[in-house]
């Protein structure tokens, strides 16, 4: 379960734009990059491309693994499909403004309907602050 104090702790870590290591799986290899992501109600979000190995390899095997700062975690990625869709639009614009610094740099292509959202909705996690470590399941 996710304690008061530990909400509180990941909403102020990681609810804005976050670097965070993402690891996918393919053919029992891993693989782990680097992301810009943001943290809410025990899911990380991530604006990306349909079509990059990321999302191949989530697509063949959804389980995940993260690590931020002094937070680990598994989880599921879940691709929401087109950031511009009516549905994503609650979020969307959340992530606008969490990543307004580079959003519109010309990386992103929002007229490409395989730019995508992808959720990373976490099950379990270790979270350390000030000498106190937090078991979390996000489950519960």
């Amino acid at each position: 379960m996710l304690s008061a104090e530990a909400a509180k702790i990941m909403k102020e870590r990681f609810g804005k734009d976050s670097l965070i290591a993402l690891a996918t799986t393919e053919g029992g290899m891993p693989s782990v990059r680097m992301v810009n992501a943001y943290y809410e109600d025990g899911m990380f979000y991530v604006i990306t491309y349909g079509c990059s190995g990321k999302m191949k390899q989530i697509e063949k095997n959804p389980a995940v693994a993260i690590a931020g700062d002094w937070f680990t975690a598994h989880g599921r990625g879940i691709n929401l499909g087109y950031f511009g869709k009516s549905e994503n639009q609650e979020i969307a614009g959340k992530l606008r403004a969490a990543f307004h610094c580079w959003i519109d740099n010309g990386h992103n292509d929002f007229a490409d309907e395989n730019t995508c959202i992808l959720c990373i909705r976490l099950t379990d996690g270790v979270l350390f602050s000030h000498g106190t470590r937090y078991d979390i399941d996000f489950t519960a």
